[in-house]
């Protein structure tokens, strides 16, 4: 866990400035996504700025191509049509290409939120009409010949140029249209047939065809583009969402490192305020009740001192437990492992237990499996564990009852231990509440003398340090089983016996089984 500082703790007592403007800049950014994604091609200014930032990248792109068309357009409509007539067609041609390159180029250099939306695509609408008059004159310059070839040549370039800007400028829809309507009108003039047997008439139809396909095609292209921003803005979102969550993260985690600081300080200094009074009150109270300096005039005086002895001593068990509790939560818990007999443990704690099972009639039963190797543990804390759920065990039993005690392997190679009691179980609703910190179940409450609500959550914390689960399985009026497992990794496996006559490796039998390991 990362060390916390008092100056942390500080810090942590006002509001960061700048995570605060972190957390509004991340917050509008998100809304932001949000709004373009409920009203997506619907007029949302930051998704029409978008549109309109597609539509001039593609026209500056494009402005080489234009322009070369343009020139061989007019070299090889000089076969047609006057020299003149063309230098002033292809000048046109390249003024209004350059118009738009620096009108597109104009629009990228300005900031999203300088954008007048209306007024620049009212600005690019127009434009393109003028673009579309300039190449539809190209059909008239070359097609007032009688030479097929020349019509057909310049119908061609016409519906070329309308492909590429239906391609180019697709997401402006109107722009399309507006840049379409003077070359499909001069496509009409220019086919209209004289009579109904006049053959330009399938070629008038296959050129309206093409321009219609042309429009379709940018409607199809604008739809492509409003998905695309559609993801776009949805990538932003998530992005911005996740940096949020971050930074609430980072600042959940600083505040309850902090508080857990705090928490550790205030253990600490509290532990220590109790215990030196504690100490007194225990050490005086066992001189009054062993009457050292002289028998008690009031005999009630000796049972009053007995209580103060046993309050003080439940006090300190308290401390202990939630000093233990707050160790194990806060990770500061370092295991003092060694090689463990489990069984030698669980036998200590029932004979420690005897005495108290004796007096409430409490029949312990005892099984468990012969030759079980060592366990890599903490000996202190298996100890502490087997005797807080032997306790409990025995707290919660009625008289007449009895408590049962096994001890082997699992079937995963691993070593268990389970205490089973025959007392009033506890209610499926309330195994979360008897689990947590201070939380004791109703039955136990009226059955079994006040404890600090402690010993299972210090226990489950302790098993899982090992790397072991605790288990608990309880049924109302049928009793209670926990099982504490330790897995295969802790297990210790014996080392084998020397022998000083090691046989020659010729003699040795092939595929002998290798019977053991070095202990972990």
């Amino acid at each position: 866990m990362t060390e916390v500082t008092a100056e942390m703790i500080e810090r942590g007592r006002g509001a960061d400035p700048k995570a605060a403007t972190e957390r509004r800049r991340l917050a509008a950014k998100v809304r932001e996504a949000r709004e373009k994604l409920t009203s997506a091609g619907s007029g949302h200014r930051a998704f029409d700025v978008e549109l309109l930032q597609l539509y001039a990248t593609g026209r500056r792109n494009s402005s080489l191509t234009f322009a070369f068309i343009a020139v061989v357009a007019a070299l090889v409509g000089l076969r047609w049509a006057a020299p003149s007539h063309l230098t002033t067609w292809l000048g046109l041609v390249l003024a209004v290409t350059l118009g738009l390159h620096w009108l597109a180029q104009k629009f990228l250099s300005l900031e999203p939120a300088r954008v007048d939306v209306a007024n620049w695509r009212g600005n690019f609408i127009i434009a393109e009409v003028i673009q579309g008059i300039v190449w539809a004159q190209l059909v008239f310059l070359i097609g007032d010949t009688s030479d097929p070839n020349a019509r057909t040549f310049a119908l061609v370039m016409l519906l070329l140029v309308a492909a590429m800007n239906a391609t180019i400028i697709a997401s402006i829809p109107v722009a399309v249209y507006a840049g379409l309507a003077p070359m499909t009108a001069a496509t009409v003039v220019f086919l209209w047939p004289s009579s109904l047997t006049d053959r330009g008439i399938p070629l008038a139809i296959l050129a309206c065809i093409t321009l219609l396909y042309s429009a379709v095609l940018a409607k199809k292209l604008y739809a492509r583009s409003i998905d695309s921003l559609t993801f776009e803005s949805e990538k932003d979102e998530l992005i911005a969402e996740l940096e949020q969550a971050k930074i609430n993260s980072d600042v959940a985690r600083r505040r309850a490192e902090e508080a857990n600081l705090a928490k550790s300080r205030f253990l600490a200094t509290m532990s220590h305020e109790l215990r030196t009074p504690l100490n007194a009150i225990l050490g005086f109270s066992e001189v009054m009740q062993a009457e050292l300096f002289g028998a008690h005039k009031v005999p009630s005086y000796k049972e009053y001192s007995r209580d103060i002895h046993s309050s003080g001593q439940h006090l300190l068990a308290l401390i202990n437990e939630i000093l233990d509790l707050s160790r194990v939560e806060a990770g500061r818990y370092e295991l003092q492992a060694e090689p463990v007999e489990l069984n030698a443990v669980i036998n200590e704690c029932r004979h420690l237990m005897t005495l108290r099972a004796k007096k409430r009639d409490i029949t312990i039963i005892e099984s468990s499996e012969p030759g079980l190797p060592r366990i890599w543990a903490d000996a202190r804390a298996v100890r502490q564990v087997a005797l807080n759920l032997l306790s409990n065990a025995v707290k919660f039993t009625p008289p007449g009852g009895a408590v049962t005690i096994k001890v082997g392997w699992t079937s995963t190679g691993g070593q268990y231990f389970s205490i089973k009691d025959t007392g009033p179980g506890i209610p499926e609703d309330e195994i979360p509440v008897v689990m947590s910190s201070f939380g004791r179940g109703t039955l136990a409450q009226k059955n079994a003398e006040e404890g600090s609500g402690l010993g299972l959550p210090i226990v489950k914390g302790l098993v899982e340090l090992h790397g072991g689960t605790f288990t608990l399985k309880s049924r109302v009026r049928e009793g209670t089983e926990v099982i504490v497992i330790f897995p295969p990794e802790r297990v210790m496996d014996a080392l084998p016996q020397l022998d000083l006559e090691l046989p020659s490796p010729l003699s040795a039998e092939p595929g002998a089984p290798r019977r053991a390991r070095t202990a972990a």
